[in-house]
């Protein structure tokens, strides 16, 4: 079962999948293994192999390459929960067929400023079509590899339909319809989460309450609530069987325990049946099935059967982050609890899980590369036991009674209230302890993080036990990797149809835009301030924002926020947000940090918008990079005539290679070795321009695309080539092109 396991894990870390050659040699080797009692190869092989088959079903399944970009009517079945957002709908598609293309079996769509859609209804819809992708940035979320354990194999907007069929035995939707319906002082989108494990309808600052807290898990991951339930059942059976008053034709232990399993999967499919609930309902299931047969079952079998289990199900589940932190949860409450002399005391039972747990998820999460909780000891003490014995059996039960007048309202309308009361208390938490995003760890420092974590979560009395925190503590202020001398660390963030980079000297850290912002999607919070903290950055010298426009300044008030910056600069400091003491861009100002010349320009006679762009010459050790905003033919016409106007190495393209900049002189002039663009894929401009992309390579020049490449760092000063986030190949990847 362990091999089996390791085997099936394996996938997560492939950089390609085997061909079938090799897929064939895996098999018939494990086949041959097995009359020679080589159970751990041969098991480990089947489970890889498997795993492998898998992943190539899913990868086969996404949208061909040539469907992608194209707009085409197609019909399909609404499924799951659709998700009612800012600006419109977004949900999943099955079964969809449209005229001589096959499409794949599962897609997601988006439908801005669309209608009410349920799930079960059948539509007609013209939707723009586009391969699996997502922003990638080194250590940040892979929305590519999330997508692709969902196994959704394409994505789209939609540009018109029709609703062919009504809704059919959609159950869930009409129960989250309901639970939407009611009074439950305004928790009710927390209420739906919880019984159905449906997150859409938390707003953007609930999520933050919550992962500043670190208390996700009891609104969505709702394992621990199967087991909850399912001994719930059991104890009022057993508790009714021993007052006499069960049925003693029933044997009380068989309807206990049937029963019990009975409600756990019943509660598994109102959740959505999630790895976590998969997960919940095996080794619930084990226990009982055990205890059925009156033989002692200890935890770390069923916990490695519950593994084996889902990932046979689904090998694409150890893609995701939450498979792993919720059978690591599990795994730290077995460790912590096995193997202990005599009882503990109540208050230890309450308060000591939830340090433990903090102690041993703390190497998962940084490996994960996710925010740590540090007020999540202190909020699970009071969040655990409030959402498992108050608010949750109440919104269980108002749930089930909705069809009995007011007794249904009336039970979740206490439910929203005791949920709305604990969200309070977590928001006054979460605003003075918020969560913390640690700096990148070397490799070695993160095993011997781990190795002190497993030590600290043995029992007392165990030898060298003490020696666990500082080993735990070398992640929490790990060696840092200076910048040399004279050198400039440059990193072009991928932050779509937008821009920022991240300058680093050995002491001093600039900001060259801060990424887009559309409404409630802040790419400044989500991708810009993440990745300064995880370059162990804790202060900007300065922000420069080359001008007001939102793809380029949308981010500046979340990193002002996150972070103190000694100095705001603007192209225009109309338009900018009020909390940032902006100052103008001087042309000619120059300056050195660490052995390194910064200069800025500015095109004197523009009056505002993208000509007025402050532009940025680097020079470290005679390397030249040019950061040029979204400055226009116009001002480079101005900007010949500069004394920055020299032969540079690195060139951040005009206004994203639009066919309005990147004029034919201003590149002859400058004739940059290698050229930056940062843009989204598919984006509504058409940038690069086609005719902009044949002058650079009439050129010579390389170009890194951020839309095809992901991120791209670079140390300038070294001459040497760049690290792109897509050369760190993952078999769910494209190649690059």
């Amino acid at each position: 079962m362990f091999t089996l396991a390791l085997g099936l894990l394996a996938l997560r870390f492939l950089p390609a999948l085997p061909s079938v050659g090799w897929l064939i040699a895996m098999l018939v080797l494990a086949l041959m293994l097995l009359p020679f009692r080589t159970f751990a190869l041969a098991f480990f092989l089947l489970g890889l192999s498997w795993a492998c088959i898998s992943a190539q079903w899913a990868l086969n399944d996404r949208l061909q390459p040539a469907l992608d970009g194209q707009t085409r009517w197609l019909e399909g079945r609404v499924i799951g929960l659709p998700q009612q957002t800012a600006t419109g709908v977004r949900f999943d598609l099955a079964d969809s067929r449209s005229r001589n293309a096959r499409l794949p079996s599962r897609i997601r769509v988006s439908w801005h400023g669309g209608p009410a859609v349920r799930s079960g209804e059948r539509w007609r819809l013209a939707v723009t079509l586009r391969r699996p992708s997502g922003l990638l940035n080194f250590h940040g979320f892979d929305h590519e590899a999330w997508l692709l354990a969902q196994r959704i194999g394409a994505t789209g907007s939609v540009k018109d339909g029709e609703r062919l069929t009504p809704a059919r035995h959609a159950w869930r939707d009409t129960v989250r319809q309901r639970l939407l319906a009611v009074d439950a002082q305004g928790r009710e989108a927390g209420l739906a989460a919880l019984v159905l494990g449906d997150g859409s309808g938390l707003e953007a600052k609930d999520w933050q309450v919550l992962q500043d807290t670190g208390t996700v898990h009891l609104l969505v991951i709702s394992g621990q609530h199967i087991g909850l339930l399912a001994g719930l059942i059991y104890g009022l059976v057993a508790l009714l069987a021993r007052y006499g008053c069960w049925p003693r034709a029933w044997p009380w232990l068989r309807w206990a325990c049937g029963l019990a399993f009975a409600a756990a999967l019943g509660y598994g499919v109102l959740a959505g049946f999630g790895v976590p609930v998969q997960r919940a309902c095996v080794m619930v299931g084990l226990v009982l099935l055990w205890r059925l047969r009156f033989r002692h079952l200890g935890f770390w079998w069923p916990l490695l059967l519950a593994l084996v289990a889902v990932l046979i199900l689904e090998p694409l589940a150890s893609l995701q982050a939450g498979f792993w932190l919720s059978f690591a949860a599990v795994a730290v409450l077995v460790l912590a609890f096995g193997g202990r002399l005599g009882p503990w005391s109540v208050w230890q039972a309450w308060t000591r899980p939830q340090w433990l747990i903090a102690i041993g998820l703390f190497p998962v999460l940084l490996v994960l590369g996710l925010p740590i909780s540090v007020s999540a000891p202190l909020a699970n003490l009071v969040a655990v036991p409030w959402i498992s014995l108050v608010v949750l059996p109440l919104a269980l039960l108002g749930s089930v009674l909705l069809g009995v007048p007011l007794a249904g309202e009336w039970l979740l309308w206490l439910a929203g209230g005791a949920l709305d009361g604990l969200f309070r208390g977590l928001a006054w938490l979460a605003g003075h302890v918020p969560a913390w995003i640690p700096a990148e760890v070397p490799l070695v420092c993160w095993w011997v993080s781990l190795a002190g974590a497993v030590l600290l979560l043995l029992p007392k009395g165990v030898p060298f036990r003490v020696l666990g925190w500082p080993m735990l503590l070398l992640a929490v202020f790990p060696p840092r990797e200076q910048v040399p001398h004279g050198r400039v660390d440059v990193l072009q963030l991928d932050v779509g149809q937008g821009q920022a980079l991240i300058l680093r000297t050995r002491h001093h850290t600039l900001l060259y835009d801060a990424g887009p912002r559309s409404g409630a999607m802040d790419l400044g919070a989500r991708v810009v301030v993440p990745a300064l903290k995880k370059l162990g950055v804790g202060a900007l010298d300065m922000m420069l924002l080359s001008h007001a426009d939102a793809d380029h300044a949308g981010g500046a008030a979340a990193v002002a926020r996150a972070l103190p910056v000694k100095r705001v600069v603007g192209g225009e400091t109309g338009g900018l947000p009020a909390l940032l003491d902006t100052q103008p861009c001087s042309s000619g100002e120059q300056w050195t940090w660490d052995g390194v010349i910064f200069e800025l320009w500015q095109w004197p006679d523009a009056t505002a918008g993208n000509p007025k762009s402050c532009v940025l010459q680097v020079q470290a050790n005679g390397e030249r990079l040019l950061l040029t905003g979204d400055i226009d033919r116009a001002a480079e016409r101005a900007f010949l005539d500069s004394p920055l106007a020299l032969r540079t190495d690195w060139l951040q393209a005009p206004h994203h290679g639009s066919r309005s900049s990147s004029s034919w002189p201003f590149l002859q002039r400058l004739a940059p070795g290698s050229v930056l663009i940062s843009r989204g894929r598919g984006n509504a401009f058409g940038h690069p321009h086609q005719q902009v992309m044949q002058r650079y390579k009439a050129l010579g020049s390389r170009v890194y695309d951020s839309a095809e490449q992901g991120a791209v760092r670079l140390q300038l000063g070294a001459f040497a080539p760049p690290v792109v986030a897509r050369g760190q190949r993952r078999f769910w990847r494209e190649a690059l092109p």
